[in-house]
């Protein structure tokens, strides 16, 4: 008899000519290289450092495609949109000390949203490892101790031949839901030594699946066909799992109103009768989300965002469904499933009653009309125009990444995405400086659509410098930059907490003339123009800017009255 597990995949000709003579003058960093190109990864992020230095020079012997950005937190964000994007692990290749911690924020962005990003990163010789002093140069006591509390896994290579299974083992971790960013060290000397170890050629690796438990999702199926008030709040999971059409199968079944949180932008139909789209920060969808007598959450652990910060008090049964352990009835008790999205909606689907309920599209647009109707009290035109505008110029499967600024928090709850997996935000972890860079790698992972990235003028500052990098490999990223003259949300905050703003004016360049400056086109545009100019500079191939000066205002929070 034979069992799977006897079954030994025998090399090839081609792999046993590799293997028995390999090319002369390779090192450790070509263990590394090959092994990235074995696992099926075709381009690079990162900031070479003098660690590092090994695997750069492997790379001119790779056909792997290298994006270099300016600063390594950049180069984090640009792997985890490449990473949102193809859901394919992206590599980033980082040095040493201050190259490798400064890539932390952008890590975190990673880790929160469950993008799958592979870091390797150099580390100082194999005698510094294990918390001497040695006095070397970026030495820290214990590099991977500052990464074990951001990403997924961490991963300390000793000796070359350690390199292809731990990175392996790194890009399994990254790509087993939820997904996420890992980390692997490798030692200077490990990484410039020449190495015996044949060329690296076999790479297949198998994340595992996470189905739910079939006793679970009965009893979850029995709660929604017998619920005489279901609803949804569809999250970032179910853009993950692709498995935006089976949730819109399961909501049409059960005629259940859907509202999609804000990374799980696009997982439901804008315009669908049943669709609360995403005015999670409203009280009116909370009212509503509360009332549901049985309430399906799929991909979201409720957090502060999504429950219109920790307002939101459930009355009925809750069934979450979410893969990150972690996050499974963490704010709320529920039925808890531990499950990739697309497999437990698959399981639903297969057990679960149909409804009949043809009141439900009329308690939808009751719920719609009163958010709309709370908004147009504030007198908000100017930030409701220039929202449109955006989504006008944006081509329907163009995606989107925005920087945490206030356009971008109108866009959270406003902006139609048109399809899942193309509007992308820092949300996660709310750090500045992603939109950009983050565009960037959308770009290198498809280049057949523009990519629009949003950003207000202080966090356009953090990332200022990659237009050098859009220019360089000619990628086609509009950025749009709204200059309001400071830390326009941290203004509001402040005024409304204190009466008035401290630290939030800023002192900014002429953008259009910057952007010039690195041989990117910019345009100065108003609310009335934005339209047509940032339609054009989304046709025009390669990078452009459009400024936009203007003070936005943020509609009225609920969670406060």
């Amino acid at each position: 008899m034979t069992h799977d597990h006897d079954l030994v995949l025998r090399p090839t000709a081609a792999q046993t000519e590799a293997a028995l003579n390999p090319p002369p003058g390779r090192n450790g960093g070509d263990l590394v290289v090959e092994t990235l190109a074995a696992l099926g990864a075709t381009t690079v992020f990162g900031l070479p450092g003098q660690h590092a230095l090994g695997v750069f020079d492997a790379l001119r012997r790779s056909d792997l495609r290298y994006i270099g950005l300016r600063v390594e937190n950049n180069a984090g964000f640009a792997a985890d949109a490449y990473g949102r994007i193809t859901g394919e692990a992206a590599p980033l290749l980082l040095s040493t000390g201050p190259g490798a911690l400064t890539s932390l924020a952008a890590l975190q962005e990673a880790r929160a949203a469950s993008a799958p990003v592979l870091a390797i990163s150099s580390q100082v010789p194999t005698a510094g490892l294990g918390g001497g002093r040695h006095g070397y140069l970026h030495e820290l006591p214990d590099q991977a101790a500052s990464f074990r509390g951001v990403v997924k896994s961490v991963h300390t290579v000793r000796t070359q031949s350690q390199i292809p299974s731990a990175i392996a083992e790194a890009w399994t971790s990254a790509l087993t839901v939820p997904h996420g960013p890992v980390w692997v060290e490798i030692p200077q000397d490990v990484l410039l030594a020449k190495t015996p170890i044949p060329v690296v050629t076999g790479g297949d690796t198998f994340p595992e699946e996470l189905p739910p438990r079939p006793e679970l999702t009965a009893v979850a199926a029995d709660l929604l066909s017998r619920a005489e008030r279901p609803a949804i709040i569809a999250g970032g999971g179910v853009v993950r799992a692709d498995a935006s059409k089976k949730l819109r199968q399961l909501a049409e079944r059960l005629q259940a109103p859907v509202v999609t949180t804000f990374g799980g932008k696009g997982a439901f139909p804008w315009t669908h009768p049943l669709s609360l789209q995403s005015w999670l920060e409203d009280r009116h969808t909370t009212d509503f989300l509360e009332d549901a007598d049985v309430l399906l959450v799929v991909g979201s652990g409720l957090g502060e965002l999504s429950s219109n910060y920790h307002t939101f008090q459930p009355r009925g049964r809750v069934i979450q469904i979410e893969a990150d352990l972690g996050k499974l009835e963490s704010n709320h008790p529920a039925l808890g499933i531990h499950a990739d999205a697309r497999l437990a909606l698959q399981a639903l689907l297969e057990t679960v009653g149909e409804r009949t309920d043809p009141a439900a599209p009329e308690r939808v647009r009751e719920v719609l009309a009163k958010v709309r109707e709370r908004i147009a009290s504030q007198e908000l035109t100017l930030e409701q125009d220039v929202l449109a505008a955006v989504r006008k110029a944006l081509p329907s499967g163009a995606p989107s990444f925005w920087d945490m600024t206030i356009l971008a928090y109108w866009a959270w709850s406003a902006f139609d995405a048109k399809a899942p997996n193309t509007m992308h935000s820092a949300q996660g972890a709310g750090g500045l400086g992603y939109g950009f860079p983050a565009a960037l790698g959308a770009a290198a992972a498809d280049p057949t659509h523009p990519v629009l990235a949003v950003s207000g003028d202080g966090g356009a500052l953090y990332s200022i410098a990659e237009l050098a990098t859009a220019r360089q490999y000619d990628l086609n990223v509009t950025w749009l930059i709204v200059d309001d003259g400071g830390y326009g949300i941290l203004r509001e905050y402040m005024t409304d907490a204190f009466g008035e703003p401290t630290a939030t004016e800023l002192t900014r360049p002429d953008y259009v003339a910057l952007a010039e400056s690195f041989g990117v086109p910019g345009v100065r545009t108003s609310p009335e123009t934005l339209e047509a100019d940032l339609a054009k500079a989304l046709a025009a191939p390669g990078p452009s800017v459009v400024v936009l000066p203007a003070v936005l205002r943020m509609f009225a929070p609920t969670h406060l009255d």
